[in-house]
């Protein structure tokens, strides 16, 4: 397939040089402190939320945390960094990667059927004869076949093993046939957390611990929330007539691997620290509990595309999303915040979300203690106020030596005027599909109109094998192309021209 030259341009561009979008130069994050600070406010007064937590991890590290509120209404006990909450459905992100950490550890295939590991599934009836059975895959990424159940689901937590077991023996009615649509499914990422016992040959919660908790440091972190420490325990209330009302406090259950993990936002910062730092790919060891490539693996969002709009106040006006359910996570590309992942959490007393922008190596997160308050827009709003305010780095693709070494040839043959300089450097493809005389002349016409290009921008490289350039000649500038051919040693299959109209 080919690409028209029109498109490869906007394609390519749109990519390799993304507008800072800062107003008035770069600010740091202390100086926009106030304004996330703004946006939290607000979300807490208008959802009558008793207490938060908001934080801002950036190079590694918690950048910017703040507590507001209480943790129980009765003592007034603030909330802090250390404050513990549940966070409901972000749960499911730490069962994803247990079942990427068993599949790297062979105990287990992402496209092994369920049933093999959880037996009672085997004499389930499927809703027609030509229906797949269910594979661990589907269960990751919600395609299982079952109804979407957050209200009924949520309630589950407190459900005995045993008769969870009885549960799945009896069989479910399925919503539609499984890999046929993606239809978000707690009970599904139960099913996940028996399946991570059986291949661990541990109880689900300490495969998390040993596996993700400890070795990450998140010492304060755990399942059976309502036996944290009071001093920091975060009660979940419910506002109804007009008040609050407390929750029940749900002990740890069954449905555990779908929204059962209490966390302190110190805690949960480890946890995006170590996601994030899975990207970019690179060659320097490799120390976390789970692979950098495997934690990468979370984004491949494989099924079901869907256009939505971005989650915030400024959605209406910004480009629509790509997005689809990845492994425990949503995933969407964004016109100004490149790649994200994002996923809330809402539980009988709890709220919660997180989004995390690998390109950039941020994530924002917030808790809460309101039923289903799950604090969204005000992340999603930080994140484009960071980005509005210069603070979200493009980390910069590194040129590669074959890209520099045939960039560098076809700037020459601009320069004199043909291809001379990369003979012996074209793809097969090249002058079949522009001759050699051709190309002379292009060179001629794009010289009457801009002139000769003696200096040049940095590189934009999308690749190790393909680079974006601006030419800056004595009569305007010229925007271009270069993409090699996977052979060794490295040719070149296309370069494009475009004058700059208008060039600031």
């Amino acid at each position: 397939m080919r690409w028209e030259t029109g498109f490869a341009f906007a394609l390519i561009f749109a990519g390799a040089v993304p507008a800072t979008g800062q107003e008035g130069g770069p600010k740091t994050l202390d100086q926009l402190a106030p304004e996330i600070d703004a946006l939290f406010a607000k979300f807490q007064a208008d959802q009558h939320v008793p207490g938060l937590v908001y934080g801002v991890v950036k190079d590694g590290k918690l950048a910017y945390v703040k507590g507001v509120g209480v943790q129980n209404i009765d003592d007034k006990r603030p909330v802090t960094p250390d404050s513990l909450f549940r966070i409901a459905s972000m749960t499911k992100a730490f069962t994803a990667l247990s079942i990427l950490k068993l599949r790297d550890d062979g105990k287990l295939r992402l496209d092994d059927l369920a049933e093999d590991y959880i037996p009672e599934m085997k004499g389930w009836t499927y809703p027609t004869k030509d229906s797949p059975r269910i594979r661990i895959r589907d269960l990751l990424q919600h395609v299982g076949g079952f109804v979407t159940d957050d209200p009924w689901g949520d309630r589950q937590q407190v459900l005995p093993q045993d008769e969870f077991t009885k549960m799945i023996a009896a069989g479910v009615p399925f919503s539609r046939v499984p890999q046929s649509q993606h239809e978000y499914s707690n009970f599904g990422y139960a099913l996940l957390g028996r399946i991570v016992s059986k291949a661990s040959g541990m109880a689900y919660t300490d495969y998390v611990r040993q596996t993700i908790l400890t070795p990450l440091g998140m010492t304060s972190s755990g399942y059976d929330a309502p036996q944290a420490p009071k001093a920091r325990y975060v009660l979940g209330y419910r506002w109804e007539n007009e008040r609050w009302t407390a929750e029940p406090e749900m002990a740890d259950g069954a449905f555990n691997a779908m929204g059962g993990l209490q966390v302190s936002a110190r805690d949960y910062a480890k946890w995006v620290a170590f996601l994030l730092s899975a990207w970019p790919a690179r060659d320097d060891p490799d120390r976390g509990p789970v692979k950098r490539s495997t934690v990468r693996e979370i984004a491949q969002g494989l099924n079901f595309v869907a256009v939505t709009n971005r989650i915030g106040s400024t959605g209406a006006a910004a480009c629509k999303q790509a997005a689809a359910y990845g492994m425990g996570w949503r995933v969407a590309q964004d016109c100004d915040l490149g790649l994200t992942l994002a996923h809330g959490g809402g539980y009988p007393g709890y709220g919660s979300h997180v989004m995390l922008m690998p390109d950039h190596g941020v994530g924002v997160f917030a808790l809460s203690n309101r039923t289903y308050a799950g604090p969204s827009a005000p992340a999603w709003d930080t994140a484009v106020a960071m980005h509005k305010a210069g603070l979200l780095e493009v980390r910069a693709v590194a040129v590669s030596p074959a890209v520099a070494d045939l960039y560098a040839l076809s700037k020459a043959a601009y320069a004199a005027g043909n291809l001379g300089p990369l003979r012996g450097r074209l793809a097969m493809n090249f002058l079949m599909d522009r001759s050699a005389e051709n190309w002379t002349a292009e060179f001629a016409r794009l010289k009457a109109e801009v002139g000769e290009c003696p200096a040049d921008e940095p590189l934009a490289p999308t690749g190790a094998m393909s680079t974006a350039f601006r030419l800056k000649c004595t009569k305007g500038k010229l925007d271009g192309q270069l993409l090699l051919a996977p052979t060794r040693p490295a040719t070149v299959q296309a370069l494009r021209f475009r004058v700059v109209r208008d060039a600031p």
